[in-house]
């Protein structure tokens, strides 16, 4: 709104008629949003979640199959080759990563389980302080774990269609939480797509 007015007493009129307008353009949009609000909401649609296309299947789940486990980590990964994978990937690659993966459990968790004992006889005398080098440990497991499957994806699964990574998920049995390595498909990109 531009209008030119005599006297500086006049632009306090027309600041007044602006801060008016303002209000009542802020007004209708609440009345909007509300309006919004109140109707159904809308479906999500499939290209706003992951990338996945309709015809992908669900992820491969591999689960914990030692016997002992440290905050959700199990000790070894099962090492048998899913029938889904036939065709993808070779069951000695698979076999490969996995022993990998396991070879690195074993190499740290038996180091968590001592920290976790001493922390566990400890945990009166510090107010559960002594727990936390377990903690740690174990994210540094878990850290140490998702780098290498990073590196197995860029080196052998990304160009397969597939993609490793470390994920928390509920137990089967119980509502206790652990670790599994999924194993998602990635989706195939149109050639006539350009990069």
């Amino acid at each position: 709104m531009s209008v030119l007015l005599p006297n500086m007493a006049d632009f306090d009129t027309i600041y007044e008629l602006e801060e008016e307008e303002e209000e009542e353009e802020e007004d209708d949009d609440e009345e909007e949003e509300e309006e919004e609000e109140s109707s159904e909401p809308e479906p999500v649609v499939r290209s706003q979640e992951l990338p996945r296309p309709r015809d992908a299947p669900d992820p491969v789940v591999v689960r914990g199959a030692g016997h002992i486990t440290v905050f959700g980590l199990s000790n070894k990964f099962d090492t048998e080759f899913p029938s889904v994978l036939t065709g993808k990937v070779a069951p000695e690659e698979f076999k490969t990563s996995i022993s990998r993966v396991n070879t690195c459990l074993r190499k740290n968790l038996p180091v968590n389980v001592k920290w976790l004992i001493c922390g566990c006889l400890c945990c009166c005398c510090t107010l559960g302080c002594s727990l936390w080098p377990v903690v740690c440990l174990n994210k540094r497991t878990r850290r140490s774990i998702q780098k290498l499957l990073e590196w197995e994806n860029n080196r052998l699964y990304h160009k397969l269609g597939l993609h490793w990574k470390l994920s928390k998920r509920k137990c089967e049995t119980s509502n206790m939480m652990e670790y599994v390595i999924l194993i998602e498909f990635l989706p195939k990109y149109p050639i006539f797509r350009p990069d």
